[in-house]
């Protein structure tokens, strides 16, 4: 028969491993993928305002502070309500509102060197010439490719990227790249695409 020792220790250990998968497993986005669009008429004119990409970025640069969200991912009308979100909750709050306008969109999940910590960007076809982002404000740069997008989030934050997943508005991975230079922004030799 095992002590109560034995028992408060395997209870303890099975606690430490919950918390752990919890906080460092991050709290992912939001899946958009069945949400509906709650009846708040303040919430529907808000966002029937917000019909491009810049709109969108101006919007959450004057409206949105960051804060970190370790735990849980708000949908895009909780983080309406609380104005409070960090990098990923306002990629999903921006894609959201650009697929509610008719654009394509994606998310795009960068991993950085020396950090557990990621980056997302909200990516999207504006059918001009290429790409537009957003992380909390708009980038008017064009890109024509995710790779171009990583490279210059992470010359704005100032750091080697490792890897990066593309998702599409399903939450859906297309691309994963491997960053196995050893500089900063050199061409990448892996790459895995949906076909």
């Amino acid at each position: 028969m095992k002590g109560v020792g034995y028992r408060m220790k395997k209870t303890l250990l099975l606690l430490y491993i919950a918390f752990l998968i919890l906080f460092l497993s991050g709290c992912g986005i939001f899946n958009l993928d069945g949400w509906i669009t709650p009846s708040d008429d303040d919430f529907i004119a808000c966002i029937e305002k917000l019909d491009t990409p810049q709109k969108i970025g101006d919007y959450m640069i004057e409206n949105f502070t960051y804060q970190h969200h370790s735990i849980y991912a708000p949908d895009p009308y909780q983080l309406w309500l609380t104005k409070n979100g960090d990098c990923n909750d306002m990629s999903t709050f921006a894609i959201w509102v650009t697929n509610y306008h008719g654009y394509e969109t994606y998310q795009i999940e960068i991993f950085y060197r020396g950090t557990w910590i990621t980056h997302w960007v909200g990516v999207y076809d504006e059918g001009i010439s290429g790409y537009s982002i957003t992380n909390n404000q708009y980038y008017d740069c064009w890109f024509d490719n995710f790779r171009g997008i990583v490279n210059y989030s992470s010359y704005l934050v100032g750091k080697t990227w490792t890897s990066y997943k593309v998702y599409d508005y399903w939450n859906d991975i297309i691309e994963i790249r491997y960053n196995i230079s050893k500089g900063k922004f050199k061409e990448m030799n892996l790459i895995w695409q949906k076909h």
